[in-house]
């Protein structure tokens, strides 16, 4: 055997069998067959599900908005009642991002094993038609309606308008110089600002509207003078209504809303515009329809429950209207109107500011594509000649980190998080040569450790095995 030194490295070359392979080279690629072997373990128990009794571990309830809104608020009363009637913890995740697409998009493409709920709310039926993702009502499993309610107009306590032609007049005096909020770009809120300003005459977006994730952080901007007014339901502003540091200009119902008599409709004030939102529970398409029967029975004994009413009613959020056998109906009706209403010429200012759902990725790809270019111009990402080091060059690195990421995405679900996380360290404390014992110890101690504080104390939803840990 020769060495042989070429541009500041060594190649390790074999006289008289050149079919050889370089010494350690089996060490090289150790990791990409344990990775391999990994996946194909993991793809082999694909399929395997318990028999114990449904549901025997936390279910999740994902919220497509933020914190202290109203969908929160309702989210957070149902799952509190739903621990009772089924016996485990009902875990409320704020899935928020994407103007609801985040939240609705994680609820349809959950695992269909009936421990993932969603709150479907008004944006299912109108972000598809924006162009913001492909999900649709049919991709989940409608349970049933869950509430209904009124959008409503607020400013701050000192602002100047006392009403909705004062407002309309100061819009008219300085178009666009007025920012609101209340959701999402686009929202349900959004949308029923822009139709009233449409239904006076007005463009939609002669109010500039500030895109926020739900009422709970818009009406903190309307208090730090960041907007002017925002748009949502009245029980979403209760606590600031009842202090007195907000007012309404008006409701857009009908007629006033019960416990809130002293706030005008909009048809009191000449306006014959109405809007609001509604909220429901759904599946992710293909749970067994003897576990979809058993959350549905749950929900139904929580929503009849004379706690829930009294929630409903003291919150001033509005009852569900509607029998559960309706209600995928209801929301086929509302896909229909909600697409005729934002593919109109009308709503042509709205649509303008849309965003398609590859716009961050993209920008995430690009970025990455101008971090490793430098990298591999000077030649930082070359293989090693000597595959001996390759697992301690910057490859070798970067594809055991992206393994390791992978073989996660690909088994937890079905081997769990435990025992996924335990052959994840177990490898990579084999690839970078650590003592058997320390690799050992620690792996028994993070692991468990970990959950603990997740899945029991922080209620952070782990991946559930075919164990059932």
């Amino acid at each position: 055997m020769q060495t042989v030194t070429q541009v500041g490295r060594e190649l390790t070359t074999f006289e008289g069998d050149p079919s050889r392979p370089p010494a350690g080279w089996h060490r090289g690629y150790r990791w990409a067959v344990s990775g391999a072997v990994m996946l194909v373990l993991s793809l082999l128990l694909v399929g395997c599900r318990g028999d114990a009794s449904f549901p025997n571990r936390p279910i999740t309830l994902i919220c497509p908005w933020s914190a202290g809104g109203g969908s929160d608020r309702v989210a957070r009363q149902i799952a509190a009642q739903l621990e009772r009637e089924l016996g485990v913890p009902v875990n409320v995740i704020n899935a928020t991002g994407g103007g609801g697409v985040t939240g609705h998009t994680r609820g349809a493409q959950a695992r269909p094993d009936g421990y993932t709920l969603t709150l479907i709310t008004a944006e299912l039926t109108m972000l598809h038609w924006r162009g913001l993702t492909n999900i649709t009502h049919e991709d989940f499993q409608p349970l049933t309606l869950v509430n209904r309610d009124n959008a409503a107009l607020f400013v701050r306590e000192e602002a100047p308008w006392s009403s909705l032609d004062d407002l309309e007049q100061a819009i008219r005096e300085q178009p666009g110089e007025l920012r609101a909020s209340g959701t999402a770009f686009g929202g349900i809120w959004h949308l029923s600002l822009a139709g009233w300003l449409i239904e006076m005459g007005l463009s939609a977006d002669a109010v500039t509207w500030v895109s926020l994730d739900g009422s709970a952080p818009s009406l903190q901007e309307l208090m730090a003078g960041g907007v002017s007014l925002v748009a949502c339901s009245v029980p979403e502003a209760q606590s600031l209504l009842e202090a007195g540091r907000i007012r309404s200009l008006g409701v857009m119902a009908p007629e006033r809303l019960p416990g809130y008599s002293g706030i005008p409709t909009f048809s009191e004030q000449g306006v014959e515009w109405t809007s609001g939102t509604w909220r429901g529970l759904a599946l992710p398409e293909g749970v067994p329809d003897e576990r979809a029967r058993v959350l549905s029975e749950a929900v139904q004994q929580v929503l009849s429950s004379d706690e829930y009413r009294s929630f409903l009613e003291s919150a001033g959020f509005g009852p569900p209207d509607l029998p559960p056998d309706r209600f995928e109906a209801f929301l086929e009706r509302q896909d229909r109107q909600n697409g005729a209403v934002l593919t109109s010429d009308a709503f042509a200012a709205v649509q303008s500011q849309q965003y398609g759902p590859w716009l961050f990725p993209s920008i995430v790809m690009g970025l990455l594509a101008l971090t490793i270019a430098p990298l591999a111009w000077r030649g930082k990402l070359t293989v090693p000649a000597d595959a001996q080091t390759l697992t301690r060059s910057g490859v070798g690195r970067v594809s055991l980190a992206v393994g390791a990421v992978a073989f996660y995405i690909v088994a937890a679900e079905t081997l769990g998080y435990l025992l996924t996380m335990a052959l994840l360290l177990v490898v990579l404390f084999w690839r970078y040569r650590a003592k058997w014992y320390v690799a050992g110890a620690v792996t028994l101690i993070l692991v468990p450790l970990t959950y603990q504080l997740f899945a029991v104390y922080l209620r952070v939803p782990l991946p559930w095995g075919w164990l059932g840990w």
